[in-house]
């Protein structure tokens, strides 16, 4: 008898669950369980990207040196300070092969992994303006 209960709760369930064929209830569903953002990629799409050209000084400054030679962490030199001035007396080439080799708590290209020799170069200008 108890089977018999049971193998009848089963199928009155599975009528319950039966999937409904109703083309309304099946796009509420979809909608229901729809994902709520989408996720892109990275060469899914061809992405075509302007050239800009070189960017100045004060751009790479802001975008990339500001971090540390602007709040003077880890002992760099901030812009238009007085401690660049022995930096300087090694002469412009000398810094700038430091800035691109990285130098003490200076790692290599700073933080502009992305600049060229040109970019650092013009940062490097900008930093040391008035000095």
């Amino acid at each position: 008898m108890k089977k018999i209960t049971v193998v009848l709760a089963l199928l009155s369930c599975a009528l319950v669950a039966q999937a409904s064929t109703d083309d309304k209830k099946i796009d509420e569903l979809k909608a229901r369980i729809a994902p709520v953002g989408q996720v892109y990629l990275a060469g899914s799409e061809p992405v075509v990207a302007a050239p800009t050209g070189p960017r100045t000084g004060e751009q790479v400054y802001q975008s990339a040196c500001f971090a540390c030679h602007g709040t003077g962490a880890m002992d760099a030199p901030k812009k238009g300070d007085a401690a660049w001035k022995p930096r300087l007396a090694q002469g412009m080439e000398v810094l700038h092969k430091h800035a691109i080799d990285g130098i003490r708590n200076m790692p290599p290209r700073g933080t502009c992994g992305d600049c060229s020799d040109d970019e650092i170069l013009n940062a490097i200008k900008f930093m040391t303006e008035g000095v």
